[in-house]
């Protein structure tokens, strides 16, 4: 009885592992794709966001497909910038 139990708890949280990466895989290729509209918005060379690391909320190390990377943020009056690395 308590094997069974401990097999289906067990079950049920690899389930739940495994039902949040395409959550988190769909919310990567947003931030990639914000990420990228922002750049081209601003004027900058870039072309597409391949992978971005979080620095904190609303800052960002983005790292283009033409091998530039921005520091994307928004300032405390709320301006937006991308400053390149």
């Amino acid at each position: 009885m308590l094997k069974a139990l401990a097999e289906s708890w067990i079950l049920a949280v690899v389930l739940a592992a495994l039902s949040a990466v395409p959550a988190q895989a769909a919310e990567d290729a947003a931030l990639l794709k914000d990420l990228s509209s922002v750049i081209a918005l601003l004027g900058l060379p870039c072309g597409q966001v391949v992978s971005a690391r979080r620095l904190k909320d609303d800052d960002h190390v983005a790292t283009c497909k033409d091998g530039n990377r921005y520091r994307v943020f928004i300032d405390a009056q709320g301006k937006l910038f991308a400053q390149k690395q």
